[in-house]
């Protein structure tokens, strides 16, 4: 049996739930908070049977961005951002317009203020873009750099992730493409305070060359003592 249950589902507030809404032929994952009512299924005692809501999807219409009708239907499907999110083109009944919409995996930064705010790309490129300025880095590749750090904190496997791990992330990807904006970057993420600072960060860059010849020269030296055959 299902009906409309408006008890709120037992869950820490700073937890992010995933919601399935149930069709016929599957589920589609939507978003859900803590303490949203949901229409839940239950058993004849009314206590549902885990602890996962699931809404209708006739609960839940995607609305035309331009007539705000109701009644939309998806058209087509496909695959983007190398699998990360999912690009849904829909039709209006009403006005016969046609939008997309974009389904992805939530991924959520905690800030230093305890304010929580969706992963965006684009801050990743403006923090970045602003310590390239006056370099020869194109936007090739600050997308590119920005892909490598949602890379990076998605695999952490947590659907939120404090601000500072996104700087950490940051740090690595961007020594390799530009060791001046990487600098310039560095100096602000780190708080450098004098130019020790600063030389200290130059002394660790100059040395990185060293430490991968070295790394390679032993490796070298390892393969001959190994018996060809």
């Amino acid at each position: 049996m299902m009906f409309e249950d408006s008890r709120r589902v037992r869950r820490p507030p700073e937890v992010t739930a995933t919601v399935h809404a149930v069709s016929g032929l599957g589920y589609a994952p939507v978003s859900w908070s803590p303490g949203v009512r949901l229409g839940l299924r239950v058993d004849a005692e009314g206590v549902p049977p885990s602890s996962r809501p699931r809404i209708r999807l006739e609960d839940t219409p995607m609305h035309c961005p331009f007539c705000k009708n109701e009644d939309t239907r998806v058209v087509d499907s496909r695959v983007a951002d190398e699998g990360q999110a999912i690009r849904r083109r829909r039709s209006c009944s009403e006005c016969g317009r046609r939008f997309t919409t974009v389904e992805s995996a939530v991924l959520a930064v905690v800030k230093r203020n305890g304010v929580t705010e969706p992963f965006s790309r684009e801050k990743v490129m403006l923090g970045v873009r602003r310590a390239c300025q006056g370099r020869q880095v194109d936007e090739d590749s600050l997308r590119q750099l920005a892909q490598q750090v949602e890379d990076s904190v998605r695999a952490s496997g947590s659907a939120e992730i404090p601000s500072n791990e996104v700087g950490l992330a940051i740090l690595q990807p961007l020594r390799e493409l530009d060791e001046v904006a990487y600098l310039r970057f560095a100096s602000v993420y780190r708080s450098f305070e004098s130019v020790e600072d600063f030389q200290r960060e130059i002394d660790d860059l100059r040395a990185l060359p060293s430490r991968a010849a070295n790394a390679h020269a032993t490796a070298g030296s390892a393969a001959e003592g190994v018996d060809r055959p």
